[in-house]
């Protein structure tokens, strides 16, 4: 069976503003080492699918190098590759249109590669998943196109694109965010949300995609997927169903993300904190990998640390750190006070600041005695807050190595 991945990469991700003021959704940094788009090339690999085509588009350089940076080993085997893929117009002066557009553009690489089956896999979601078992389900279901589906309360699907089954998971239709959502079926408290994964059988998909750009339609959740339903066997995989090897009792079975806003970032971030971790990084059975940074360990000359976790070739020099996240070559000065923060690569504290529930973005200096998320008002005027209350300061100006530590 050869499966070949297509992963949309280029997600905008405007409620992620300002942290996608200069990069995609997919670009944006996660826990202490990772981007986003992590998670789903590692699930990719992790699932033995040696072929990745990276989709992007929208400010898309800074994943582009990460990309380079973190996957380019991906050639170890014959067929191996992750391939980032810019639109090439080759259809005409058009960027991508939608989702299904995207792959229309790049059809002659599905064409090139003829696999068996195509994964179309959106790169903005924090999860692990064993895509194996989805093509599994798929083929044991004698499926064309499978969807991978998480079961979602009712009371929190109007928020998602819902999809409607009967007892064996055929599709019956799709909704976007309903108001009175169709539970799934033997469980009436819970509906199935569409996770924006797709597995097609590769002429089912082939054939979609030129009836699409016949239609001018240009999305899979609002075209092709909603008129193939009444064609072909299309079925929702039960996400709920992936199990995971190493994944400790403690951690939120079945963990998946949609880190579209603000809150929700930064809830996630904060769900890698803790000895009992709700979403635990450590899983040597099943590795996220990202760029191979070559810095030094973090260096604690003195301070206070509780809860929180501290990047590579970060600098604390005497500071009280309480439920934050420090991304590397952060430095940290006397008295400095950080409670439930994230701190972005190259950041710099001056000593006395005080901060509580803040991002920093990558490259700030935030000046001596500073104090950010005590004063609504006053951080409303110079910065952007989240509907949670989350502070963000937008990022610095890019510093040159060689300056980092001089700072």
């Amino acid at each position: 069976m050869k499966v070949l991945a297509m992963v949309l990469a280029g997600g905008q991700g405007s409620r992620l503003h300002p942290l996608t003021a200069e990069r995609s959704k997919p670009a944006v940094p996660f826990g202490s080492r990772y981007r986003v788009a992590d998670f789903v090339l590692s699930n990719l690999v992790n699932s033995e699918i040696r072929g990745i085509y990276l989709l992007v588009q929208y400010k898309s350089q800074s994943l582009i190098e990460h990309a380079n940076r973190a996957w380019g080993h991906s050639h170890t085997y014959p067929g191996q590759f992750i391939t980032v893929v810019p639109p090439q117009m080759r259809e005409g002066a058009e960027w991508f249109q939608g989702t299904s557009d995207a792959i229309f553009q790049n059809i002659n690489l599905i064409e090139r590669h003829a696999p068996d089956m195509v994964a179309v896999f959106g790169a903005d979601h924090i999860y692990r998943m064993d895509v194996r078992q989805m093509i599994d389900f798929h083929r044991q279901n004698a499926a064309q196109v499978s969807v991978a589906a998480i079961p979602v309360p009712l009371a929190a699907a109007p928020a998602f694109g819902i999809i409607d089954t009967d007892r064996q998971g055929r599709i019956r239709a799709f909704l976007e965010k309903p108001n009175n959502p169709p539970s799934m079926p033997g469980d009436p408290t819970r509906a199935f949300g569409s996770m924006g994964n797709y597995l097609f059988d590769t002429e089912v998909l082939l054939t979609a995609l030129r009836e699409a750009k016949a239609r001018e339609e240009h999305d899979f959740g609002q075209h092709i997927l909603p008129r193939l339903i009444h064609t072909h066997q299309v079925f929702a995989y039960n996400f709920a169903d992936n199990r995971i090897p190493g994944i400790s009792g403690y951690e939120e079975q079945g963990y998946w993300r949609d880190v579209g806003t603000l809150d929700a970032y930064y809830a996630a971030n904060c769900d890698v904190l803790g000895a009992k971790p709700r979403f635990d990084l450590f899983n040597p059975q099943w590795f996220i990998n990202s760029s191979n940074y070559q810095g030094p360990a973090p260096r604690i000359a003195s301070g206070v640390i509780e809860n929180s976790v501290i990047g590579a070739g970060s600098l604390v020099k005497g500071a009280r750190i309480h439920n934050s996240i420090l991304r590397r070559e952060v430095i940290v000065e006397e008295d400095v006070e950080i409670d439930d923060c994230i701190i972005m690569d190259y950041a710099v504290i001056r000593r006395g600041t005080r901060l509580k529930r803040v991002i920093i973005d990558r490259c700030n200096e935030i000046a001596a005695n500073s104090r950010i998320g005590f004063d609504a008002a006053a951080d409303r005027a110079r910065y952007p807050v989240s509907e949670g209350g989350v502070v963000v300061v937008p990022k610095g100006p890019d510093v040159p190595d060689v300056t980092r530590y001089r700072i």
